[in-house]
């Protein structure tokens, strides 16, 4: 009992001196003390000093990486010094609160670039100096990774559903709409399933418009779906392009990225410049 008294009383004391940020008509308080100004335009928070200043500025970015895993955070930038943007990881103080005082609340809270004087100028210059690693969870590094792979393989679809990789024809889809457009996504569902072949006609896999379920010849199965994420909703249907990207990752024999080689001049005793 006694021990449950502690952890409840160190609990409150925290509670009590934790700094309460608000922000009313564009002015930043702490504890009902005026530390800060932020403006707003087109989502870029600038923030300034109690004589409107600016000093610097901090933009939110949400971004699909691959599927439904996308990636959330902010980039913050000096305003006196630009030599370098940093990409930073963000806190909110509630799941319903908005970009504007997450800004501000992580400027205080995470980044301590604001404090009860102010906007800390040496604590932001030392924040450029040493700027923070992000802290990924496992599943978006391995979406990077993929993204990665699937950024050099360089995926296109053209106007009669060839597919290609790097400029170079790969494979090509079947049973497409009269209607096809390379960049349309796929959203009516038929009960012919779309079905991918490679450059020498064999089955790679299909697309299945009723489950929005991608199986492979080989019996691999990745089902794609709407789901909320952070800020955003995931795109409710693929393209074709995104088809073929994820055939690409489920089957690593159906495109494979080539290194491209540069062969330099060779001399007459046979060195290579």
């Amino acid at each position: 009992m006694k021990k449950n008294l502690i952890i409840v009383f160190t609990i409150l004391g925290f509670l009590l001196h934790a700094q309460t940020v608000k922000i009313k008509r564009g002015i930043v308080t702490l504890e009902g003390v005026h530390v800060a100004k932020i403006s707003n335009k087109s989502n870029i928070y600038t923030f300034m000093d109690l004589k409107e200043t600016p000093i610097y500025t901090v933009e939110f970015v949400d971004k699909s990486i691959v599927d439904s895993v996308r990636d959330s955070y902010i980039k913050l930038n000096r305003i006196y010094n630009k030599d370098k943007t940093l990409e930073l990881d963000y806190i909110s103080p509630s799941a319903f609160s908005g970009e504007e005082k997450s800004a501000a609340y992580t400027c205080v809270k995470s980044l301590k670039i604001i404090d009860e004087r102010g906007i800390n100028i040496k604590n932001l210059d030392e924040l450029f100096k040493n700027s923070p690693k992000r802290k990924l969870d496992t599943k978006t590094k391995d979406a990077y990774t993929i993204r990665s792979k699937i950024d050099r393989l360089n995926i296109t679809v053209n106007t009669v559903g060839e597919i290609l990789s790097n400029g170079k024809p790969v494979g090509y889809f079947t049973n497409l709409p009269v209607s096809f457009g390379a960049d349309d996504t796929i959203a009516d569902k038929t009960f012919v399933d779309i079905e991918i072949y490679d450059a020498n006609s064999k089955y790679i896999g299909k697309y299945i418009t009723t489950t929005k379920q991608i199986k492979t010849a080989g019996g691999k199965t990745f089902t794609l779906y709407r789901e909320m994420s952070g800020r955003a909703s995931i795109l409710k249907f693929p393209t074709y392009k995104a088809i073929a990207e994820r055939m690409a990752i489920l089957d690593p024999n159906f495109i494979k990225f080539q290194e491209k080689v540069i062969v330099g001049e060779v001399t007459k005793d046979g060195v290579q410049k």
